[in-house]
């Protein structure tokens, strides 16, 4: 990051912290925790997960998470207060009251057929490892080779092919199959919604942050952490420099007034 984007950040921190009723949403995978081969091995690092705390510590203060990953798996690595909001499963499961993840009996029935179709997809393919979620299935690549990758990948989008209904979704090392189209933006404006906030903060890493960042609004600010092409203003190197942010952001709307 060059000095001029640092101060450019720094100056969209100083308007957001401002703002009556902030909401700060956050990726977590690659945003929060750095990226580990072990999906349920990964943890935010230190220093996020004590920004977090200060931040939901300050008055009209809202901090989500907002994942891929189903709701379960996100609760058990995360680590965060029970006051910080979960978006789950790319949006399809919400924990503000509580939360439901309600499929319908054809969306049930179209959950199994693709299961079967990606489990097939990754069977004796060395490396490459399936997630279940809620409303789909992950096709996980991380550990595999350029061969192996492709041939499951392959055979999955195949068989998925023959299916109606079906939502497709690529990430880093993945791919995800789902049968409700939801997003990160729907997610994101469900958060809105709900915490009734002037503006948002969202940093995300992955391509699927990208709906994320569709969602927001002037006065909203949409962070990038690490390369490539982004929809985001502002853009960080890793997760260590969005702990840092969050830092300075919880310093300045602790200044403003909001402690």
């Amino acid at each position: 990051m060059t000095d001029a984007d640092a101060r450019t950040l720094s100056d969209a921190l100083g308007r957001l912290a401002t703002t009556p009723r902030l909401l700060v949403a956050l990726d977590f995978d690659g945003t929060l925790a750095p990226e580990v081969d072990a999906p349920q091995a990964a943890r935010a690092l230190p220093e996020a997960t004590e920004a977090i705390r200060r931040l939901e510590a300050l008055a009209d203060t809202h901090v989500a998470l907002v994942s891929g990953r189903d709701l379960a798996s996100l609760t058990a690595v995360a680590e965060v207060p029970e006051s910080v909001l979960l978006v789950g499963s790319h949006g399809v499961e919400v924990r503000i009251d509580g939360h439901e993840t309600a499929l319908t009996d054809a969306e049930l029935e179209l959950r199994a057929a693709v299961s079967d179709v990606v489990h097939a997809a990754a069977a004796g393919v060395e490396g490459v490892l399936v997630e279940e979620k809620p409303a789909g299935l992950s096709l996980h690549t991380r550990t595999a080779d350029a061969e192996a990758t492709a041939a499951a990948e392959a055979a999955a989008r195949a068989g998925v092919a023959e299916l109606d209904g079906v939502t497709e979704r690529r990430g880093k090392n993945v791919l995800e199959f789902a049968v409700r189209p939801t997003g990160k933006d729907d997610g994101v404006r469900r958060l809105r919604d709900a915490t009734s906030a002037t503006a948002v903060l969202y940093a995300g890493d992955d391509v699927t942050d990208e709906d994320a960042f569709r969602a927001l609004v002037d006065g909203d600010v949409g962070i990038k952490v690490g390369e490539g092409a982004t929809l985001a203003a502002h853009r960080v190197p890793d997760a260590a420099a969005v702990a840092r942010l969050l830092h300075d952001l919880a310093d300045l709307r602790s200044h403003l007034g909001h402690a």
